[in-house]
């Protein structure tokens, strides 16, 4: 059993039930074909996305999503689907991992918040306690900590970010 994936199914089927369409977005592509299989199993339409598809694949899989309100999820990998996509046909997205890079995440995030979006966005991490996840969000927190700190830095502020932060925000 897996707790993440109960809670997945739970979140998923409460969102389908009250007519909400899901982006799912994983870092692992392999991840996103198991989920493909669950969906299946239960019977849930879906779309899906990652970057070994070609670009009219790809295309052909966003369409579909956006004409068609019968297809409630599309799962995408988290770099292919993180830019030049308009996908506001779903107004819930779920990263079911984290992303090292919170701005990659926000990114991704953005593709159901576009011109064009008539309803509200959520958006939800499905993080486990105690494993790596966490530490994974600790760097997100000092890489958003680092980046405030370099845009709405006060010359105090910005005298305390080192050559060795600024190196870390692009790494």
């Amino acid at each position: 059993g897996s707790a993440k994936l109960d809670a997945f199914r739970e979140l998923l089927a409460e969102a389908i039930d009250d007519g909400h369409r899901v982006l799912v977005f994983s870092q692992f592509t392999s991840l996103l074909a198991l989920l493909r299989v669950e969906l299946d199993a239960q019977g849930v339409a879906s779309c899906y996305l990652d970057g070994s598809m070609p670009a009219r694949a790809r295309q052909a899989e966003v369409d579909r999503f956006q004409a068609s309100s019968a297809v409630p999820v599309f799962l995408l990998s988290l770099k292919a689907g993180g830019t030049g996509l308009n996908l506001t046909g779903a107004d819930t997205v779920v990263h079911f991992d984290p992303w090292w890079n919170p701005a990659v995440e926000a990114q991704a995030t953005d593709r159901a918040h576009r011109i064009g979006q008539t309803r509200v966005v959520t958006s939800c991490k499905l993080i486990v306690a105690g494993t790596v996840e966490e530490k994974v969000l600790a760097l997100q927190d000092t890489k958003r900590a680092l980046l405030a700190d370099v845009f709405e830095a006060s010359d105090e502020a910005a005298a305390r970010i080192s050559l060795a932060d600024l190196k870390s925000l692009l790494t």
